[in-house]
């Protein structure tokens, strides 16, 4: 087991434009080849937008985009021609496969904050698609065939516990709290890289948690 504090996160996006980024993966202009992926994850960005403040039209391919927003609501248009507002607790999914164009931005009058992570597929190319599961709950993972991946959302109480999926890959992320995993304290940011993980446990720590555990089988 890896873990990747969020104070180690290479920072990013542009603060005069109302945009802060976080990477936990080498992204745009930090490159570090030894920081590329973990199974099929290569990428977990957290974005603060500013009211007004967003990521125009842009070109996605061969990537599967999973959002999470922590507050506020996020505003998605994509050159399929949907237009859609996702709120805490939703699940968005943009496959892109052979080629998509989107926006995100901030439309509402209040702060964003949201967690996006990109997968890659086990095949490129197919027809791009769109998924928004609204309330996803925790006793519902989110298949991912596509890149052989199912997302976990664990919400525990101080002191609960939920054990984590046994599995070849697994990438958790928390996004509000404190959680202990295998004994190690985790804070919000914070992530752990586990492969080969076996009985693990995952517990309630300070407050209120919320933490997203993909599961992943080994490459294909």
């Amino acid at each position: 087991m890896s873990l990747r504090y969020a104070e180690d996160r290479y920072p990013g996006g542009d603060e005069d434009a109302g945009i802060v980024s976080l990477h936990a993966f080498s992204f745009g202009g930090f490159y570090d080849p030894d920081n590329l992926r973990f199974g099929a994850v290569i990428a977990c960005n957290e974005e603060r937008l500013a009211p007004g403040a967003g990521f125009g039209e842009h070109r996605h391919s061969h990537t599967e985009i999973v959002t999470w927003v922590v507050s506020g609501e996020l505003t998605h248009r994509d050159s399929e021609g949907r237009t859609t507002v996702v709120r805490p607790g939703d699940l968005q999914r943009l496959s892109s496969a052979s080629g998509v164009r989107h926006s995100e931005r901030n439309e509402s009058g209040g702060p964003l904050v949201f967690v996006q992570m990109w997968l890659a597929p086990g095949e490129p190319g197919g027809d791009p698609a769109y998924d928004l599961v609204r309330g996803i709950a925790d006793a519902t993972p989110y298949a991912l065939p596509e890149a052989g991946a199912m997302l976990h959302v664990r919400r525990l109480a101080e002191g609960e516990r939920s054990a984590v999926p046994d599995a070849a890959y697994l990438y958790v992320h928390v996004v509000r709290g404190a959680v202990l995993l295998g004994g190690e304290e985790l804070r919000p940011g914070d992530s752990a890289r586990i492969t080969d993980a076996r009985g693990l446990e995952l517990a309630g720590h300070e407050g209120r948690s919320e933490t997203l555990v993909w599961e992943m089988a080994p490459p294909g």
